[in-house]
């Protein structure tokens, strides 16, 4: 089996939901304090998550507009940066690091907004013939366990080998927000299953009716993570679709091509220990700078602060 040593992340969406604050700064450039008190874009921590899994090579697809201010981020310091009366230490620690990051990332430019599916394949040259990690740009991942969460994820792909995504515990109620699948778990790899339905955003109803798991507890079912390990098929499904012209509202989804990978058999999902919080809406983004401040440094102060205000534990 392949080590995998390339991942590709999805950052070209508008952020029409977090308007005005995306109109001139991309969505995936949002600042959040991290766990270690530096304040970070939530791009930024993707990238880190990558490379500490052992991620080589990260090609990140951009709009045209926000492609410059990406490649800029992740480059060398100016001389004005270097000028600045500041915490000289901090300032060149934090632009090493960016530099450092900077060299293993390839940016991939979407000119026109048609869809996911065909963001992902437009990464199809970066990836070559190679087995890929592919991320939503717009999601802060939370482990709760030592690893994170795609060094648990590439954990399990050494065991199933092929397709698999990362997936999470969902109540009924959320399902229509998300791409939601089951299946037959594995008896030998615990919280992994194989794959034999996918639904995009299905209704409630249709959940009940096509998507219910004996292993999971009434009303629960198995929503996307936002990590996914694919081998280059996906690529053959995605110009599948576009030749096709399969679209939903206008745009390419990749569950059309992943539910193409379903059906050929050889799909695995695996339940991780953590968290995914979604950026591009405004709850989603207070919920991940909260996540991440409690899990952090200033977290025992955070928490004496929200107790402060009658809080919650």
């Amino acid at each position: 089996m392949r080590t995998i040593r390339k991942a590709v992340i999805t950052a070209a969406g508008r952020g029409t939901r977090q308007f005005p604050a995306t109109r001139t700064l991309q969505k995936e450039m949002l600042p959040l304090v991290d766990r270690d008190g530096i304040t970070k874009p939530a791009l930024q921590l993707l990238v880190e998550e990558a490379v500490e899994a052992g991620i080589e090579q990260i090609g990140i697809v951009v709009n045209p507009e926000s492609e410059a201010g990406v490649r800029a981020y992740f480059g060398a310091i100016t001389d004005e940066e270097a000028s600045w009366e500041s915490d000289k230490q901090l300032l060149y620690e934090q632009a090493e690091r960016l530099q450092s990051l900077g060299e293993r990332i390839v940016t991939i430019v979407q000119r026109q907004p048609l869809g996911l599916g065909h963001a992902v394949y437009l990464a199809k040259e970066f990836v070559g013939d190679e087995p890929f990690v592919m991320y939503l740009g717009d999601h802060v991942l939370l482990s709760h366990t030592a690893q994170n969460c795609t060094q648990q994820v590439l954990a399990i792909y050494q065991h199933t080998g092929g397709t698999l995504s990362a997936v999470r515990r969902t109540p009924e109620e959320r399902v229509s927000l998300y791409g939601t699948l089951s299946g037959e778990p594995l008896t030998h790899l615990s919280h992994t299953l194989h794959v034999h339905t996918m639904i995009e955003k299905p209704s409630v109803e249709e959940a009940r009716l096509r998507l219910c798991m004996k292993s999971l507890p009434e009303g629960i079912y198995y929503c996307f993570f936002g990590i996914n390990v694919f081998t280059p098929r996906i690529f053959d499904c995605l110009e599948r679709t576009i030749t096709e012209g399969r679209t939903m509202k206008g745009e390419y989804q990749l569950t059309t091509a992943q539910q193409m990978l379903v059906e050929e058999g050889e799909y695995y999902a695996c339940e991780i220990q953590g968290e995914a919080l979604d950026i591009g809406i405004p709850q989603g983004y207070l919920e991940a700078q909260v996540a991440l401040g409690l899990a952090g440094q200033y977290g025992e102060a955070l928490k004496r602060w929200i107790q402060g205000r009658g809080g919650c534990e």
